[in-house]
């Protein structure tokens, strides 16, 4: 049986506890909406934490390995505006905006085209924090020559002033 991910279906969510090499933290005013938020754009809960006072002190989700959001309560006014992307690894990005615009608080932008052949959907949660989510068009990547061999030719030049 092949468990491989095909195209526009995301794959299964990693639940195995493995130290993160790298994760973001959010601020969240209310930690329950803004994880119901992020389940309609294709997180689990995979755990919450009580503290001392037996309230939720984190929430830890998680999209595919190493795509881990750590929500924690607001001291105050949220932050806001952290912001990560992720490869979006197959996912249906217009029906996750679609899914993201019914679950209310937070807006979904896209998906759209960027000029280095991508969709991107940008997924701004209740608090102001940006989750993009990318997938590469292969497709067009591999239709223009031109375009692959500059980037080719770049990897490791200078930044020109």
């Amino acid at each position: 049986m092949n468990t491989e991910p095909t195209a526009r279906t995301a794959p299964g969510i990693d639940r195995d506890i493995y130290p993160m090499p790298a994760f973001v933290k959010f601020e969240a005013t209310d930690l329950a909406a803004t994880a119901r938020w992020y389940e309609a754009a294709g997180f689990v809960v995979l755990a919450a934490m009580p503290g001392p006072d037996g309230k939720t002190m984190l929430v830890h989700l998680r999209r595919q390995r190493y795509q881990d959001i750590l929500l924690v309560p607001a001291g105050g006014a949220p932050t806001g505006g952290g912001r990560i992307t992720m490869a979006a690894a197959g996912d249906d990005l217009a029906r996750r905006a679609q899914e993201v615009a019914t679950a209310g608080g937070g807006n979904a932008q896209g998906p759209a085209p960027t000029a280095w052949y991508s969709d991107d959907l940008v997924l701004t949660d209740p608090d102001g924090n940006v989750v993009v989510l990318t997938e590469p068009r292969r497709l067009d990547i591999d239709a223009d020559a031109e375009w692959s061999a500059m980037v080719r030719t770049s990897v490791g030049r200078a930044v020109a002033p």
